[in-house]
């Protein structure tokens, strides 16, 4: 992939956010999480390898759904309503319908099966993306609509994917489906958190960005893919191997 098209994607990828993230009304939030979902196929796609391509995908397809989810509810709400603003939805049954596709969006349990498989047929790189950049649209939106959702689906669905996400991890040995089912994990108490309070809940995702940036480009680095390879991880980064 050449550099400029490289380029034009993620710009595409951080324009989407900023759409989403600056956006009052649901027509072009929805439009913001399409682009961004638009851009990052490509980039997990071009390495041109069948699970990397397996792996877009199953994004693609999520994704489309979560977003068409998105619409409808505000579609439900509009009827009902007659107003198009994130800040007013007040018809209980797209209260539940957006909270879903939220959930669907960040990888809750238990609609939480693409990530694992998305990340493992991705690069560290794009990986990381998709756990911490990928993350920020939907969470803006949880956020600014955290006490218009549903709290007892939010609740069911975070302690779930708390559950999940920790017996997950246990018993691999790829590090990307333990990163995956970290993620889920860590998605899980913020969307927990978010029901008592949004600034927690935003404090949460920030720490979680900041810990697992350091930890994805030290494993670039090291190009360390497997538990197996983390105990050969001193030999080729000395400094390094403690604090993977």
């Amino acid at each position: 992939m050449s550099p400029m098209i490289t380029s034009i994607l993620i710009l595409s990828l951080a324009t989407g956010t900023i759409i989403t993230m600056a956006s009052f009304h649901w027509l072009l939030a929805w439009m913001g999480l399409e682009l961004n979902t638009l851009a990052i196929l490509p980039i997990i796609s071009k390495s041109h390898h069948p699970r990397a391509t397996e792996a877009s995908t199953k994004y693609f397809l999520t994704q489309a759904a979560a977003s068409a989810l998105i619409l409808f509810s505000s579609v439900m709400n509009a009827q009902a309503t007659g107003q198009w603003s994130i800040l007013q939805l007040e018809n209980p049954l797209a209260q539940t319908l957006l909270t879903v596709a939220l959930a669907m969006k960040l990888g809750l349990a238990p609609t939480h099966f693409w990530l694992p498989e998305v990340l493992q047929g991705s690069s560290f790189k794009t990986g990381l993306i998709i756990i911490t950049w990928q993350k920020l649209a939907p969470m803006t939106l949880l956020l600014l609509t955290w006490n218009q959702a549903s709290m007892l689906t939010l609740t069911v669905m975070g302690s779930l994917s708390v559950v999940v996400g920790g017996l997950g991890g246990l018993n691999q040995t790829q590090l990307r489906k333990v990163i995956a089912f970290s993620s889920i994990a860590h998605l899980g108490w913020m969307a927990t958190i978010v029901t008592k309070s949004n600034k927690l809940a935003l404090l949460n995702l920030t720490m979680y960005i900041l810990i697992s940036t350091p930890m994805m480009l030290s494993l670039i680095f090291s190009s360390t893919k497997t538990t197996q390879d983390l105990t050969t991880t001193w030999t080729t980064s000395p400094m390094l191997a403690p604090l993977t």
